[in-house]
C-alpha cells in the first residue's frame, strides 16, 4: 500500500512517534519521531509549513520545512530550497537545492547487496572509491598529509616540463 498518504494539515500538531509504512505528507506540527522500515518504500514529505522535532527514519525523504533532529535516508532524500534541518543528515544518494540550509554534517552512508545500510568508514570509503582523506588537524602543505589529487606519486602522470608556466 506505498500509494497510501497520511496528511498532517497545518492546523495539527502530533505529540509522539508515528510510523509509517506508505506516504506520510507533514504542512503541520510533529513533536515526535518519524519511522519507517529501510525496506517498506515509504515516503516523507515536510512541506515549507510542516515542522518536525525529532528524528526522521525512512526511505525516501523530502523535505522543503523545518526539522529539528538528525534525518537517516535509506535510499534517496532531496532537500528543497526551503529546507532547515537542525541535525545529521544520513544519506545514500541525496539532491541538494540552492537555499537548502542543514546546521549539521552530511554522513554518506554506503549499502551493501542486500540492500542495508551501514555507515561509511574511512578504511571502507577509501577502499571503495580510491579517494584519500586527510584529518582536519593536517595541513596540505605537510608531508604526512595526503594527496589533494587523490592518486599516488606512482600513478601521476609522466608530462614532460614546459618552459613558461603562465596562461594564454
Amino acid at each position: 500500500m506505498a500509494n497510501d498518504v497520511t496528511l498532517i494539515s497545518v492546523k495539527a500538531e502530533i505529540n509522539g512517534d508515528i510510523r509509517v509504512s506508505g506516504g506520510l505528507h507533514v504542512d503541520g506540527r510533529i513533536k515526535g519521531n518519524i519511522l519507517a522500515d529501510p525496506d517498506s518504500g515509504a515516503a516523507v514529505r515536510i512541506s515549507d509549513k510542516g515542522l518536525v522535532e525529532g528524528e526522521i527514519r525512512a526511505p525516501n525523504i523530502v523535505i522543503n520545512g523545518e526539522v529539528k533532529g538528525d534525518v537517516y535516508s535509506s535510499e534517496h532524500i532531496e532537500l528543497a530550497k526551503k529546507a532547515v534541518v537542525t541535525g545529521d543528515v544520513h544519506y545514500v544518494m541525496m539532491e541538494m537545492v540552492m537555499g537548502a540550509k542543514v546546521n549539521g554534517k552530511l554522513l554518506h552512508v554506503a549499502t551493501d547487496k542486500s540492500k542495508k545500510a551501514k555507515p561509511v568508514t574511512s578504511e571502507n570509503s577509501q577502499a571503495e572509491s580510491g579517494a584519500t582523506s586527510a584529518t582536519s588537524g593536517s595541513s596540505l602543505g605537510s608531508a604526512s598529509s595526503a594527496n589533494p589529487s587523490g592518486m599516488h606519486t606512482s600513478d601521476k602522470p609522466k608530462t614532460a616540463p614546459t618552459g613558461s608556466s603562465t596562461l594564454k
